[in-house]
Protein backbone atom coordinates (compact mmCIF):
# COMPACT_ATOMS: atom_id res chain seq x y z
CA UNK A 1 0.00 0.00 0.00
CA UNK A 2 1.49 3.53 -0.72
CA UNK A 3 2.38 5.67 2.27
CA UNK A 4 0.16 8.76 2.38
CA UNK A 5 1.56 12.02 1.48
CA UNK A 6 1.66 15.36 3.02
CA UNK A 7 -1.24 17.25 1.96
CA UNK A 8 -0.90 19.69 -1.61
CA UNK A 9 -0.43 22.90 -1.47
CA UNK A 10 2.34 24.79 0.56
CA UNK A 11 4.87 23.73 2.35
CA UNK A 12 5.18 21.10 -0.60
CA UNK A 13 4.74 17.73 0.09
CA UNK A 14 8.29 15.57 0.55
CA UNK A 15 9.18 12.97 -2.38
CA UNK A 16 6.64 10.29 -3.62
CA UNK A 17 6.88 6.55 -2.36
CA UNK A 18 8.47 4.33 -4.40
CA UNK A 19 6.40 2.94 -7.12
CA UNK A 20 4.57 -0.37 -6.98
CA UNK A 21 5.04 -2.62 -9.30
CA UNK A 22 1.53 -1.76 -10.95
CA UNK A 23 1.07 1.76 -10.82
CA UNK A 24 -2.47 2.21 -8.78
CA UNK A 25 -4.24 5.49 -9.73
CA UNK A 26 -7.02 5.25 -6.63
CA UNK A 27 -7.13 2.77 -3.79
CA UNK A 28 -10.15 2.25 -0.73
CA UNK A 29 -9.12 0.15 1.97
CA UNK A 30 -11.63 -1.29 3.96
CA UNK A 31 -14.14 1.54 2.88
CA UNK A 32 -17.31 1.56 4.95
CA UNK A 33 -19.60 4.57 4.57
CA UNK A 34 -22.98 5.10 6.70
CA UNK A 35 -25.96 7.25 6.45
CA UNK A 36 -28.00 8.09 9.48
CA UNK A 37 -28.01 6.91 12.83
CA UNK A 38 -29.48 3.77 14.93
CA UNK A 39 -32.20 1.84 13.80
CA UNK A 40 -32.50 4.24 10.29
CA UNK A 41 -28.60 3.93 9.50
CA UNK A 42 -27.73 2.71 6.25
CA UNK A 43 -24.29 0.77 5.82
CA UNK A 44 -24.01 1.87 1.80
CA UNK A 45 -20.59 0.57 1.62
CA UNK A 46 -19.76 -2.32 4.09
CA UNK A 47 -15.58 -2.66 3.92
CA UNK A 48 -14.64 -2.87 0.65
CA UNK A 49 -11.21 -2.77 -0.38
CA UNK A 50 -10.66 -2.00 -4.35
CA UNK A 51 -7.28 -1.22 -6.38
CA UNK A 52 -7.74 0.85 -9.58
CA UNK A 53 -4.86 0.76 -12.21
CA UNK A 54 -3.70 3.35 -13.58
CA UNK A 55 -4.01 3.50 -17.55
CA UNK A 56 -6.89 1.52 -17.11
CA UNK A 57 -11.01 1.72 -17.80
CA UNK A 58 -12.88 0.11 -14.98
CA UNK A 59 -16.66 0.23 -15.16
CA UNK A 60 -18.60 -0.25 -11.54
CA UNK A 61 -21.74 -2.13 -11.54
CA UNK A 62 -24.69 -2.97 -9.17
CA UNK A 63 -28.28 -2.90 -8.65
CA UNK A 64 -29.98 -0.10 -7.30
CA UNK A 65 -28.94 0.35 -3.61
CA UNK A 66 -25.62 -1.70 -4.27
CA UNK A 67 -23.45 1.40 -3.28
CA UNK A 68 -21.75 1.92 -6.68
CA UNK A 69 -22.46 5.39 -6.89
CA UNK A 70 -21.51 6.16 -2.73
CA UNK A 71 -18.23 4.70 -4.00
CA UNK A 72 -17.75 6.59 -6.49
CA UNK A 73 -18.33 9.78 -4.74
CA UNK A 74 -15.98 8.96 -1.66
CA UNK A 75 -13.32 7.55 -4.46
CA UNK A 76 -13.47 11.08 -6.53
CA UNK A 77 -13.17 12.67 -2.52
CA UNK A 78 -16.77 14.29 -3.24
CA UNK A 79 -17.83 12.61 0.18
CA UNK A 80 -16.24 11.36 3.14
CA UNK A 81 -15.81 7.88 4.47
CA UNK A 82 -17.34 6.68 7.85
CA UNK A 83 -14.46 4.68 8.23
CA UNK A 84 -11.17 3.04 6.02
CA UNK A 85 -9.10 4.51 4.11
CA UNK A 86 -9.30 6.02 0.34
CA UNK A 87 -6.29 7.36 -1.81
CA UNK A 88 -5.82 9.13 -4.85
CA UNK A 89 -1.39 9.47 -6.34
CA UNK A 90 -0.86 8.41 -2.73
CA UNK A 91 -2.53 11.16 -1.04
CA UNK A 92 -4.89 9.88 1.54
CA UNK A 93 -8.18 11.78 1.53
CA UNK A 94 -9.10 11.24 4.97
CA UNK A 95 -6.41 12.99 6.08
CA UNK A 96 -6.86 16.57 4.04
CA UNK A 97 -8.75 19.55 4.74
CA UNK A 98 -11.63 20.89 2.53
CA UNK A 99 -9.29 22.89 0.66
CA UNK A 100 -6.48 20.52 0.41
CA UNK A 101 -9.27 18.17 -1.09
CA UNK A 102 -10.39 20.97 -3.33
CA UNK A 103 -6.85 21.40 -4.53
CA UNK A 104 -6.49 17.87 -5.35
CA UNK A 105 -9.29 17.21 -6.88
CA UNK A 106 -8.48 20.05 -8.89
CA UNK A 107 -5.17 18.99 -9.50
CA UNK A 108 -5.95 15.35 -9.79
CA UNK A 109 -9.43 14.31 -10.42
CA UNK A 110 -11.69 14.87 -13.40
CA UNK A 111 -15.05 14.44 -13.39
CA UNK A 112 -18.00 13.45 -15.96
CA UNK A 113 -21.27 13.54 -14.63
CA UNK A 114 -25.23 13.44 -16.36
CA UNK A 115 -25.68 16.71 -15.14
CA UNK A 116 -22.88 18.40 -17.36
CA UNK A 117 -22.48 21.34 -15.21
CA UNK A 118 -21.50 23.05 -18.70
CA UNK A 119 -21.65 27.27 -18.66
CA UNK A 120 -24.28 28.37 -21.17
CA UNK A 121 -22.53 31.45 -21.92
CA UNK A 122 -19.26 29.64 -22.96
CA UNK A 123 -18.34 28.10 -26.13
CA UNK A 124 -17.58 24.70 -26.18
CA UNK A 125 -13.64 25.70 -26.28
CA UNK A 126 -14.03 27.53 -23.54
CA UNK A 127 -15.75 24.77 -21.84
CA UNK A 128 -13.23 22.51 -22.19
CA UNK A 129 -10.73 24.52 -20.88
CA UNK A 130 -12.49 26.13 -18.38
CA UNK A 131 -10.57 24.09 -16.00
CA UNK A 132 -6.87 25.28 -17.01
CA UNK A 133 -8.38 28.63 -16.80
CA UNK A 134 -9.79 28.25 -13.51
CA UNK A 135 -6.49 27.03 -12.33
CA UNK A 136 -4.60 29.40 -14.00
CA UNK A 137 -2.35 26.88 -15.82
CA UNK A 138 -1.77 27.01 -19.19
CA UNK A 139 -2.39 23.13 -21.25
CA UNK A 140 0.63 20.97 -22.44
CA UNK A 141 1.13 22.23 -26.14
CA UNK A 142 -1.15 20.01 -28.66
CA UNK A 143 -2.99 18.68 -25.86
CA UNK A 144 -5.71 20.60 -26.21
CA UNK A 145 -5.86 20.34 -30.47
CA UNK A 146 -5.28 16.14 -29.50
CA UNK A 147 -8.46 16.30 -27.24
CA UNK A 148 -10.45 18.25 -29.66
CA UNK A 149 -9.88 15.77 -32.35
CA UNK A 150 -10.94 13.28 -30.72
CA UNK A 151 -13.89 14.66 -29.60
CA UNK A 152 -15.09 14.78 -33.18
CA UNK A 153 -16.37 18.21 -32.20
CA UNK A 154 -13.60 21.21 -34.19
CA UNK A 155 -16.52 22.55 -36.38
CA UNK A 156 -18.33 22.98 -33.28
CA UNK A 157 -15.94 24.70 -31.04
CA UNK A 158 -17.77 28.03 -30.90
CA UNK A 159 -20.79 27.16 -30.71
CA UNK A 160 -22.82 27.05 -27.31
CA UNK A 161 -24.19 23.99 -25.29
CA UNK A 162 -27.79 25.28 -26.04
CA UNK A 163 -26.62 24.60 -29.99
CA UNK A 164 -25.33 21.37 -29.54
CA UNK A 165 -26.83 18.04 -29.33
CA UNK A 166 -26.81 16.02 -26.41
CA UNK A 167 -24.19 13.97 -27.31
CA UNK A 168 -22.47 16.88 -28.62
CA UNK A 169 -22.83 18.45 -25.15
CA UNK A 170 -21.47 14.96 -22.97
CA UNK A 171 -18.45 14.81 -25.48
CA UNK A 172 -17.32 18.78 -24.20
CA UNK A 173 -17.93 17.59 -20.90
CA UNK A 174 -15.37 14.79 -21.54
CA UNK A 175 -13.01 16.60 -23.15
CA UNK A 176 -13.35 19.47 -20.24
CA UNK A 177 -12.22 16.09 -17.79
CA UNK A 178 -9.16 15.63 -20.16
CA UNK A 179 -8.17 18.54 -21.29
CA UNK A 180 -5.56 18.78 -17.73
CA UNK A 181 -4.83 15.52 -17.56
CA UNK A 182 -5.92 14.41 -14.47
CA UNK A 183 -4.29 11.18 -12.67
CA UNK A 184 -7.72 9.88 -12.79
CA UNK A 185 -11.53 10.34 -14.42
CA UNK A 186 -14.51 9.03 -12.74
CA UNK A 187 -17.89 9.06 -14.66
CA UNK A 188 -21.44 8.67 -13.09
CA UNK A 189 -23.58 7.21 -15.57
CA UNK A 190 -22.39 9.34 -18.41
CA UNK A 191 -24.40 7.22 -21.22
CA UNK A 192 -27.72 7.32 -19.27
CA UNK A 193 -28.73 10.82 -21.46
CA UNK A 194 -28.05 9.57 -24.41
CA UNK A 195 -29.30 7.59 -26.67
CA UNK A 196 -27.41 4.70 -28.52
CA UNK A 197 -25.70 6.07 -31.17
CA UNK A 198 -24.19 9.14 -28.52
CA UNK A 199 -23.66 6.63 -26.01
CA UNK A 200 -21.56 4.69 -28.19
CA UNK A 201 -19.74 7.72 -29.56
CA UNK A 202 -18.99 9.05 -26.05
CA UNK A 203 -17.96 5.24 -24.71
CA UNK A 204 -15.32 4.85 -27.95
CA UNK A 205 -14.00 8.43 -26.79
CA UNK A 206 -13.36 7.24 -23.03
CA UNK A 207 -11.67 4.27 -24.60
CA UNK A 208 -9.66 5.94 -26.91
CA UNK A 209 -8.83 8.41 -24.05
CA UNK A 210 -7.35 5.35 -22.61
CA UNK A 211 -5.65 3.42 -25.10
CA UNK A 212 -4.03 6.70 -27.00
CA UNK A 213 -3.55 9.18 -23.91
CA UNK A 214 -2.82 6.70 -21.00
CA UNK A 215 -5.81 8.30 -19.12
CA UNK A 216 -7.22 5.94 -16.03
CA UNK A 217 -11.18 5.88 -16.33
CA UNK A 218 -13.74 4.64 -13.41
CA UNK A 219 -17.25 4.84 -14.30
CA UNK A 220 -20.69 3.50 -12.53
CA UNK A 221 -23.15 2.22 -14.98
CA UNK A 222 -25.95 0.05 -15.10
CA UNK A 223 -25.51 -0.35 -18.86
CA UNK A 224 -23.79 -3.78 -20.24
CA UNK A 225 -22.58 -2.73 -23.22
CA UNK A 226 -20.82 1.01 -21.75
CA UNK A 227 -19.43 -1.37 -19.70
CA UNK A 228 -18.52 -3.68 -21.88
CA UNK A 229 -15.90 -1.10 -23.31
CA UNK A 230 -13.80 -1.04 -19.87
CA UNK A 231 -10.33 -3.65 -18.96
CA UNK A 232 -12.42 -4.53 -15.77
CA UNK A 233 -15.79 -4.55 -13.77
CA UNK A 234 -16.12 -4.36 -10.17
CA UNK A 235 -19.69 -5.97 -9.09
CA UNK A 236 -21.18 -4.45 -6.17
CA UNK A 237 -24.10 -5.88 -3.88
CA UNK A 238 -25.26 -4.28 -0.47
CA UNK A 239 -21.92 -2.81 -0.19
CA UNK A 240 -19.71 -5.37 -0.63
CA UNK A 241 -17.65 -6.63 -4.03
CA UNK A 242 -19.13 -9.69 -5.40
CA UNK A 243 -17.49 -10.15 -8.15
CA UNK A 244 -14.83 -8.94 -10.61
CA UNK A 245 -14.74 -10.09 -14.52
CA UNK A 246 -11.30 -8.73 -16.83
CA UNK A 247 -12.12 -8.03 -20.76
CA UNK A 248 -15.63 -8.42 -20.22
CA UNK A 249 -18.24 -8.50 -23.51
CA UNK A 250 -22.00 -7.31 -22.81
CA UNK A 251 -23.34 -10.82 -22.64
CA UNK A 252 -20.83 -11.99 -19.90
CA UNK A 253 -21.77 -9.32 -17.65
CA UNK A 254 -25.59 -9.54 -18.78
CA UNK A 255 -24.99 -13.27 -17.03
CA UNK A 256 -23.30 -12.00 -13.86
CA UNK A 257 -26.05 -9.22 -13.36
CA UNK A 258 -28.73 -11.99 -13.71
CA UNK A 259 -27.13 -14.25 -11.55
CA UNK A 260 -26.95 -11.33 -8.89
CA UNK A 261 -30.54 -10.38 -9.44
CA UNK A 262 -31.35 -14.26 -8.82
Amino acid sequence: MSVSQTAPGPPPPPAPPAPELVPIAARTVGAVKVYGRGETAVRALDGISADFVSHQFTAIMGASGSGKSTLLHCLAGLDRLTSGQTFIAGYELGRLTDRQLTLLRREKVGFIFQSLNLVPTLNALDNIVLPLTIAGRKPEPGVVEGVVQMTGLADRLKHRPGELSGGQQQRVAAARALVSRPEIIFADEPTGNLDSKAGGELLAFLRKAVDTLGQTIVIVTHDPFAASHADRVIFLADGRVVQEMRSPTADSILAVVRHLGD
